[in-house]
């Protein structure tokens, strides 16, 4: 398309700037109003040229910034059930939200993950499988328990898991998944990466990823015309430097990294590997360092504590992917440690940033409302021991004076001082809340 300097002008105006922390859904609708009447100052052919440049931009993002105030908390099915998870998986999940008091702690969502897709007819409409029999009415079982829903699907023509893809079906998906209720979709490249990617523009790199943004912001625009709510999230692994323009597309969330998986290596990369990209998280688009792990695999006590208390520091979605009928009770008290929770959900929406690190040990900060802040150490090596501590450096975290704050997994007070020796036992965290620093 040919634009005259007017037309360019305006398609500047009427879209919302891509740029970290931006928060009100009212400005990019102002910035259209702003644009529409300019755009009646121009001759006849130049307003009708201009005013289809603001239709094909639509009103950007408004609804996908109401969504997700706060990093989105819930389960998902993929980390323990995999391809075994069917409709009684999903009811029982959500009874055990309720019952194990995970709802009231926060946890909203109950996604389903990749498996559940059957075949299309004649017409291209998706049919689920024998293992979900009737999706409508799973999902209203859901919504009585007062939870949310959650599905998966792809861009390409075949999930991760081989089964049937939106590609090329994105609005009538869109509008399948409204119809049943849904509440959240995470779509997630798989195929679409061979299908069309490399297929299309086997030795452009650049077009390649021109082609995936512009696969999810199909889906993005279909979600938003069928006019129910949902979450979008966004699952590529980071590519592209998603968290640059995942927002422009309409998503909430978008993972930043590879699949986790329950060790302590792949907890540690994940996690840390967060670090630089606090600016572009906030409240309505998120960074996703992937599912949680706590109370999978083989992780230690001290493993699942600090994996938890890092995505709360990092203002990370909270989704569980634990067996929550076989749940241990110290698994339980730290997925519902309220004061953790409240770390991740603060309402500023400011993800944490790492302050200093020596040798095998983290500090990071988060700022919280009301001038509040959570001060994190991780220690990622062995034991630190009274022959050995740790010594905190106040100073590196702008701080000034003994402190006194609350540490929030012992629930004790506690205080900081300059030069404090600190002693954490191996892959350990001490998470401390400051209401008043200074």
């Amino acid at each position: 398309m040919i634009m005259s300097p007017e037309s360019r002008q305006l398609l500047t105006v009427g879209r919302a700037p891509r740029q970290p922390g931006v928060t009100d859904g009212a400005e990019p609708i102002r910035r259209i109003h702003i644009g529409i009447l300019r755009c009646f100052c121009l001759s006849l052919p130049r307003r009708i040229a201009a005013l289809a440049l603001v239709a094909l931009i639509g009103i950007p993002n408004a609804r996908a910034q109401n969504l997700a105030q706060t990093p989105p908390m819930g389960w998902n099915s993929w980390n323990y059930f995999g391809h075994k998870v069917d409709d009684k998986v999903i009811r029982q999940t959500a009874d055990l939200l309720v019952a194990t008091g995970m709802k009231d702690a926060g946890y909203i969502y109950v996604n389903i993950d990749d498996t559940w897709e059957g075949t299309r007819d004649a017409n291209g409409l998706l049919h689920t499988n024998s293992k979900f029999p009737d999706m409508k009415s799973l999902a209203d079982y859901v919504h009585s328990r007062g939870l949310k829903i959650g599905i998966y699907s792809s861009p390409g023509s075949r999930t991760c898991g081989g089964f049937e893809g939106s590609l090329g079906h994105e609005e009538q998906d869109a509008q399948l998944f409204a119809s049943w209720g849904i509440d959240y979709l995470k779509y997630d490249l798989c195929s679409f990466d061979t299908d069309v990617m490399r297929k299309q523009a086997p030795n452009d790199k650049a077009e390649q990823m021109r082609l995936m943004r512009a696969a999810y912001a199909r889906m993005g625009n279909a979600l938003r015309a069928t006019g129910r709510p949902m979450v979008y999230s966004l699952c590529q692994y980071g590519s592209d430097a998603v968290w640059e323009w995942a927002p422009s597309v309409g998503a909430n969330l978008w993972r930043t990294t590879g699949d986790s998986a329950p060790t302590w290596d792949r907890i540690h990369l994940l996690g840390f590997d967060q670090a630089g990209l606090e600016q572009y998280s906030g409240p309505g688009h998120w960074n996703d360092p992937d599912i949680l792990e706590v109370g999978n695999g083989d992780l230690t006590l001290e493993e699942n504590r600090l994996h938890f208390s890092l995505w709360a520091i990092l203002a990370a979605p909270l989704l569980a992917g634990n067996d929550l009928s076989n749940m241990h009770p110290e698994i339980r008290a730290i997925l519902t440690n309220r004061d953790v929770i409240a770390i991740d959900q603060d309402p500023l929406g400011k993800q944490g940033t790492r302050a200093y690190t020596e040798g095998e040990m983290e500090v990071w900060t988060r700022p919280l409302a009301s001038g509040a802040l959570a001060v994190a150490l991780f220690n990622t090596g062995d034991d630190r021991l009274p022959t050995h501590p740790f010594h905190l450096n106040l100073g590196k975290l702008g701080l000034h004076g003994t402190q006194t704050g609350k540490d929030l997994w012992t629930g004790k007070t506690i205080s900081l001082s300059e030069g404090q020796p600190i002693e954490l036992r191996s892959h350990d965290v001490l998470l401390v809340r400051l209401d008043s620093p200074k």
